[in-house]
């Protein structure tokens, strides 16, 4: 459970995290549009050093990166044995207990395991040097054009920052149950199917108990400060465009439409 960084706020000093939260959403959404594009291992090399880049630029570790990355290695592992059983097409890479594995299978497998690793480093990176209050009032910013069309932005911005800031803590409480579950007798990896069903409930029940305190504790403070959606609001921290805020949007549009090149003209 300690592996998942996903949310967790990193405290460094570096260029990265005193940038405007909302040239780092930009830049995200930019970066993962550029995924998508067919451009070949040439494209997903340059977003690769691109983002890597970045996480040296914001201080970040790469060990810090690969902990991300770890609990995706089940549906990694699902989406090769899938593409295996579905794909059978091109060359045959190899043959194992008399069935043939072919190339096309590992080639596709590969695309869709390299754009979820750079989609892990792109997020995680936007999550590390993001405050959750800086990244509820980015979201809210670019979310206001939409309030036209009777979108609430503000509290569109509060439920997914509240859900990042929140993610943490209901890891860390998961491990607390079931190290506690754990000192009772209770065995989460071995012994018989119906045995593991149960072990699982006890700790589902406690976390969702756990949950919904957390919810209400919250609530009841917002309401104590007195939070009401929908109100105007004045802000203490107002949003400023910098230099190098412009250099990443701009940098991000320039790695996006490299791949949009790479991808129909290459």
């Amino acid at each position: 459970m300690g592996n998942i960084t996903l949310g967790r706020y990193m405290p460094l000093d570096s260029p990265i995290h005193k940038m405007d939260p909302r040239a780092k959403i930009g830049a995200m959404l930019l970066m993962l549009a550029a995924i998508f594009f067919p451009a070949g291992w040439l494209g997903y090399l340059i977003i690769f050093v691109t983002v890597s880049a970045v996480i040296l630029i914001g201080k970040l570790s790469f060990s810090y990166i690969l902990k991300s990355m770890k609990p995706m290695m089940f549906m990694m592992i699902f989406l090769l044995i899938i593409n295996c059983l579905a794909v059978r097409t091109g060359d045959v890479a190899f043959t194992l207990f008399g069935f043939s594995v072919y190339m096309d299978a590992i080639t596709q497998t590969l695309y869709i395991v390299v754009r979820l690793l750079l989609m892990i480093m792109i997020t995680t990176c936007l999550t590390a040097t993001t405050k959750p209050l800086d990244m509820t009032l980015g979201i809210e910013d670019l979310l206001k054009p939409f309030q036209r069309f009777g979108v609430p932005s503000h509290e569109i911005a509060m439920l997914i920052s509240i859900a990042l800031r929140f993610i943490p803590d209901l890891i860390d409480e998961t491990s607390r149950i079931m190290k506690a579950q754990e000192s009772r007798g209770v065995d989460m990896k071995e012994g018989k199917l119906k045995e593991r069903i149960m072990a699982i409930l006890s700790l589902i029940v406690p976390l969702f108990v756990s949950a919904f305190q957390r919810a209400e504790d919250l609530a009841n403070a917002m309401e104590a400060r007195g939070y009401a959606p929908g109100e105007p609001r004045t802000r203490y921290k107002v949003l400023k465009m910098q230099r190098n805020d412009w250099i990443l949007l701009f940098g991000s549009a320039a790695v996006l439409g490299l791949m949009i090149w790479l991808s129909y003209f290459a």
